[in-house]
């Protein structure tokens, strides 16, 4: 697969009928749920799944989206979608990078940008990153 950026965590997905709209391609708020599976499954795959969260009381929530929709998928297409964490101020904010692929012909469908906040999961307010954030996102980290 061509992607952007070296070092991708990649979730393989499959467009199920549930995803396909009245267009008859894949929904676009389905891109969103693909890429928020795709961000836990990566978090999971670095020792930071929800237990882990709730053990530190913290939490990284959506503040922001950006989101290309450059082509559609599907019913049954086999897709990959891939992450990397690009930057963190190691304090609140952390920003992820997505990418999402045919398969079959490798041909890009979507490129987004995902702005993180980390959130004091007792209260829902902001709160500062443990260590345990910086380190297990940042052994990742691809800067810009």
């Amino acid at each position: 697969m061509s992607w952007d950026r070296p070092e991708p965590y990649v979730l393989p997905l499959c467009v199920q009928s549930d995803d396909i709209d009245e267009f008859e391609h894949v929904n676009n708020a389905v891109y969103v749920q693909w890429m928020e599976q795709c961000a836990w499954e990566h978090s999971k795959h670095l020792g930071l799944g929800f237990a882990e969260y709730q053990a530190l009381d913290r939490g990284m929530a959506v503040l922001r989206h950006e989101i290309d929709y450059l082509a559609s998928a599907y019913a049954d297409e086999a897709l990959e979608m891939a992450t990397w964490i690009i930057s963190s101020d190691q304090r609140l904010k952390m920003d992820r990078l997505f990418q999402l692929v045919r398969a079959a012909d490798g041909v890009t469908l979507l490129r987004a940008r995902t702005t993180f906040v980390c959130i004091e999961l007792s209260t829902g307010r902001p709160k500062r990153m443990p260590a345990e954030f910086i380190k297990g996102y940042g052994v990742v980290m691809q800067p810009e």
